[in-house]
């Protein structure tokens, strides 16, 4: 089973490290990680995917609460959270299977971003069901090359993720999954 983390972080050299490490000293695998400033240049946003039950989900929670520069952590649940991910998909289009291969990339609404005379280049972005799902049906083609980014999440709704003082209220406030300091 799958979860995923939000964390907030001080934007300081070393934090990600920091983060990476609670897993792999437990021998945990951390399947996505996408890392990013946020609106405030003191602070980035973590988005981490892994490999685990409830167990595992909540004392990785809890280790990474310890961290001195994470501000807040949140289990980004299904229906509480928007995710996205985003792939770079090369295409073998010999034969004449060119207009086939960008038919299916525009139902996927995948952009194709490169034309050479024996490969396109598609783009999508979505869930990773539907990146699967796209990679997949490309693999008839031929898939020469896949390159993923970590998946980004983000909290549906009028909560926003703040230290704690900042604005109206903190997100332990509004929501009670959420451990800020």
């Amino acid at each position: 089973m799958e979860f995923t983390l939000g964390i907030l972080v001080d934007n300081e050299a070393g934090v990600l490290a920091r983060v990476a490490s609670l897993f792999s000293r437990r021998g945990y695998n951390i399947q996505s990680l996408a890392v990013g400033p946020t609106d405030d240049p003191g602070t980035s946003w973590i988005t981490l995917r892994a490999e685990g039950g409830e167990a595992v989900r909540i004392q990785m929670q809890r280790q990474l609460d310890k961290l001195v520069e994470v501000v807040a952590v949140y289990h980004m649940t299904e229906g509480s959270s928007v995710e996205r991910e985003l792939a770079l998909i090369k295409v073998r289009t010999d034969g004449g299977r060119r207009a086939e291969v960008m038919q299916i990339a525009q139902t996927f609404r995948a952009a194709v971003i490169d034309v050479s005379p024996r490969s396109v280049v598609l783009e999508t972005t979505g869930d990773s069901g539907k990146v699967n799902a796209l990679i997949e049906v490309m693999r008839d083609f031929g898939v020469l090359e896949v390159a993923r980014a970590g998946a980004v999440a983000m909290l549906r709704g009028p909560g926003v993720f703040r230290s704690a003082g900042e604005d109206d209220a903190s997100p332990a406030e509004e929501f009670p999954e959420t451990q800020a300091r």
